[in-house]
């Protein structure tokens, strides 16, 4: 007898489980609220589809902090190397960058998903899966449910109660609201007993305490800082982070690829004291006593800002963000001048929303899952990807970990659908 799965969820995740659970040979119903799957997935393709890191897997495991032993587990059997060879079955063919980031070759990711549709509408062999869309998830037939495998949905024709014999939920988080992940699923979870961690804003942006001047906000907001390293000091949320690269001025603090990577130490270290601070070196490749050198250079009738220029290349958002930690009347001290510009200090009051971040984290907790991801308490029931209590920075780390839990969870599925065979 053909068996029937429900996944719930057209994002990376949930695709995964509906490729791995049809090649198996069950019947898939593949649900999701917008009007076509993918979005969140060919929005982060939009500047370059960055599909996983070539580090060596021991390094790639250690960027998941707190949950790098749940985590590592699910890439032990597909991790980096085996989602290029998956892009390649598709006809997708990938490259490293300078970065160690991996890409496919024309950087897109509609042909991709466009390609891996394609093969779950048509496979080879098993069953096709079969795409519900406007359907949006509102729980179980009954509250409380005596089934949890019986689900309800809103559609364009009104409720529809749908039953099989396995489900995956894979409703992702709650950043990017506006492409399907609102966070709705939490309620429906919370309120049958499972454990749910808050959802937080992860890979986001920060208000820095007091904000910028007026006049930093009209010059440089939205300008990058670049060839810079921000050091985070050790402390209740974890222990030191120091990364060289870029980041962005925003209207109310910062953002970009070198906050994000710290974005979870920053954002817990708020949450335990109320405040964070980080510390800019504005001259990574200059010695401190090269700079001191350079600062106490006699300068003659020229400006210290032209001085700056002159002997350290301190210019545009560089300069205005000295301005704006020491005054517009900057101290002849070439000690103090020259300390700010090796450490910085920046204070943040607080994270963006999590709906501006890039990813959340929070989710459904390990200790409510078994080591298949089926919810404790809910016979034939699993969850996967970003609903799950992890997160992960840029880089590929996050797309690669959520796609390896979708397979997870559905190999978890069919070993359940076996035993209930």
């Amino acid at each position: 007898m053909t068996r029937r799965a429900a996944v719930v969820g057209g994002g990376p995740a949930g695709l995964m489980a509906a490729d791995v659970l049809a090649a198996a040979g069950v019947e898939v119903h593949l649900y999701d609220a917008m009007p076509s799957v993918g979005r969140k997935f060919l929005l982060a393709g939009k500047g370059g589809l960055n599909l996983t890191h070539s580090e060596p897997a021991a390094v790639f495991e250690t960027r998941f902090g707190k949950r790098q032993a749940e985590v590592a587990a699910w890439l032990r059997s597909f991790g980096a190397a085996q989602l290029r060879a998956w892009a390649q079955a598709l006809g997708v063919e990938t490259f490293v960058g300078s970065s160690g980031r991996v890409f496919p070759v024309d950087m897109k990711a509609a042909p991709l998903l466009r390609a891996w549709l394609h093969r779950l509408r048509h496979p080879d062999h098993g069953h096709p899966v079969q795409l519900h869309m406007r359907h949006r998830w509102r729980g179980w037939e009954e509250d409380p449910p005596a089934d949890a495998t019986r689900l309800r949905f809103d559609t364009p024709d009104g409720p529809r109660v749908v039953a099989a014999d396995a489900v995956v939920l894979a409703l992702g988080g709650a950043s990017w609201p506006r492409l399907g992940s609102d966070g709705a699923w939490v309620e429906p979870l919370r309120a049958l007993g499972v454990p749910v961690a808050p959802l937080l804003p992860a890979n986001c942006g920060f208000d820095r305490a007091g904000g910028w001047s007026p006049h930093f906000v009209q010059r440089f907001a939205g300008q990058p800082f670049k060839s810079v390293t921000i050091h985070v000091p050790a402390g209740p949320a974890g222990p030191a982070f120091e990364r060289k690269g870029e980041f962005v001025a925003t209207a109310t603090g910062i953002e970009g690829s070198l906050v994000y990577a710290a974005s979870g130490l920053l954002r817990d270290t708020i949450a335990a004291q109320g405040w964070a601070e980080l510390f800019v070196d504005l001259l990574p490749d200059f010695t401190p006593e090269r700079v001191l050198h350079e600062v106490a250079h006699p300068r003659g009738s020229r400006s210290l800002s032209s001085h700056l220029k002159s002997r350290l290349g301190i210019g545009g958002i560089k300069a205005g963000l000295l301005h704006e930690v020491l005054g517009r009347e900057q101290p002849a001290d070439a000690q103090r001048i020259a300390h700010t510009l090796k450490a910085l200090p920046l204070r943040l009051q607080a994270a963006r929303p999590v709906a501006e971040a890039i990813s959340s984290a929070g989710g459904v907790r390990f200790d409510g899952l078994d080591a298949h991801l089926m919810l404790r308490g809910c016979p034939g029931v699993f969850c996967a990807g970003e609903m799950l209590d992890w997160e992960a920075p840029t880089g590929g780390y996050l797309l690669t970990a959520a796609m390896a839990s979708g397979r997870i969870a559905a190999d978890g599925a069919l070993r359940y659908l076996h035993g209930a065979a």
